[in-house]
């Protein structure tokens, strides 16, 4: 059987604690950015946001690059930002909630690389019914229940 190992980027920690340490932080966060982006869309809908932030932390640029980076990168993910108005729900929910587990399952998949690519390598994506403009002459790659899919690195 393959071994799993976290996709981190950059160097790994030598100290086996601060390397399962960094691992939890990056799942949580991971989790936490999935939950607050997409919990109303499912397992689907949050697999699909969490190929996005791996796609990006796979190809470094202006986003970050690494998982933690690229979920923090300020006005990225609207759930991380100061005026969302779901971010205390985001810093303060626990396994308790059905969608968080999922997310934390999802998320841990994800950062081990055992999670499918159900978006065609995006690396950018927006909710139905709006247009922001990077999108304007974009083509999706992917719709996956109410959000719609980019590719726009190559």
């Amino acid at each position: 059987m393959k071994e799993l190992k976290p996709v981190t980027s950059g160097a790994e920690p030598a100290d086996a604690k601060l390397a399962a340490h960094k691992t939890e932080a990056v799942i949580d966060i991971l989790a936490r950015t999935l939950w607050g982006e997409a919990r109303g869309e499912g397992t689907i809908g949050m697999q699909a946001v969490a190929n996005v932030i791996i796609n990006r932390a796979a190809n470094p640029s202006w986003w970050g690059g690494n998982i933690m980076q690229v979920c923090r990168k300020p006005y990225q993910f609207s759930c991380w930002n100061d005026g969302d108005p779901n971010r205390s729900q985001l810093k303060s929910v626990t396994e308790k909630d059905l969608y968080f587990a999922t997310a934390l399952r999802i998320a841990c998949r994800a950062a081990y690389g055992a999670l499918e690519d159900i978006t065609n390598g995006a690396d950018h994506y927006h909710a139905a019914g709006i247009t922001p403009g990077w999108a304007k002459g974009q083509t999706p790659v992917a719709v996956i229940g109410n959000h719609i899919f980019y590719k726009l690195q190559n």
